[in-house]
């Protein structure tokens, strides 16, 4: 099963305490659904518990006793099949036939409790979200432009401002952001799937702290090794040359533990030397080290074996 179908199933279990809360949340669930006119009242969905919920609500709050269809296609519709029983969920809510353009009638979300189960309903209906491990991401597919425009006022005032696409003719409003898809889960009662997401989130946050410190290390080392490869061969020239002694004395014993102990960190190279110095007093020493290899280089010296 996916994290949707996870998130409807949770809150198909939520019982509204107030009979309000049952008329708004069977509101969402018929205005966002496939059809709500007079020729047509429809639900589709694949989830059989959203199913099963929008055939409650609409017998308890409507008195109209609808069935479920199965297609082997595995899509569920649930119709309201005669006038009369469209006409008695229509005007349940306040929709009569001579509606140019069917809006959001805010009087069937009465009191502040309704708009989290009147947002349930619209979920059930027509909502969506992605599994967390993949992405961050919320949206309600709407058909009707007006409609859409409504859903979108009302997510502004109680949740957040969603964006807006387009997609194969459809309205889509939409989030990216996980703490408004934490929001929203949180608000529709979907509790469990909500600590799921932030307990995701935070793992990925986690993972991607210690990703980014083990790069940073990671680049430390390469640099640290590339260092030491150039330092190890700024002394060999010194050696094959003018030789080691030809050094300051602060110098070669830095030198000679360097040559033998390329892995060291400047701090250890510090730490070993017969009078240990600080980590900058090694780097400014060896600076010193490559500088007169720099300066053997340009005179153009040969080898003293030579």
């Amino acid at each position: 099963m996916s994290f949707c179908s996870d998130v409807k199933d949770e809150i198909c279990t939520i019982e509204n305490e107030n009979p309000c809360c049952d008329k708004s949340e069977a509101y969402g669930l018929v205005l966002f659904s496939r059809a709500f006119s007079p020729s047509q009242i429809s639900f589709v969905t694949e989830n059989e518990a959203a199913a099963e919920k929008y055939v409650y609500l609409i017998s308890k709050v409507c008195g109209v006793p609808l069935k479920i269809n199965h297609s082997p296609s595995g899509k569920i519709t649930v119709n309201a099949e005669t006038a009369e029983e469209r006409q008695k969920i229509r005007n349940t809510f306040g929709h009569d036939k001579k509606e140019l353009s069917l809006r959001l009638n805010r009087a069937n979300i009465e009191n502040e409790c309704c708009q989290g189960a009147f947002l349930r309903g619209v979920f059930l209906a027509c909502g969506g979200v992605t599994d967390p491990e993949k992405d961050y991401h919320g949206e309600f597919t709407v058909q009707r432009m007006n409609l859409c425009k409504d859903l979108e006022a009302f997510l502004s005032e109680v949740l957040f401002e969603p964006k807006s696409t387009q997609r194969k003719g459809y309205n889509v409003l939409y989030t990216k952001d996980s703490e408004s898809v934490e929001d929203l889960l949180t608000f529709i009662g979907a509790t469990n799937s909500s600590l799921k997401l932030m307990s995701v989130k935070m793992f990925k946050d986690v993972r991607n702290n210690v990703n980014r410190k083990l790069n940073f290390e990671t680049a430390n080392i390469s640099r640290t090794v590339a260092a030491s490869l150039q330092q190890v061969e700024a002394i060999a020239k010194i050696r094959r040359t003018r030789g080691i002694e030809s050094l300051p004395e602060d110098l070669q014993e830095l030198a000679i533990l360097r040559e033998e102990n390329p892995e060291m960190s400047l701090r250890e190279l510090g730490e070993n030397l017969s009078v240990p110095i600080s980590r900058s007093g090694v780097n400014h020493r060896l600076e010193r080290i490559m500088e007169y290899a720099r300066y053997i280089s340009q005179e153009g010296e040969e080898d003293v074996d030579d």
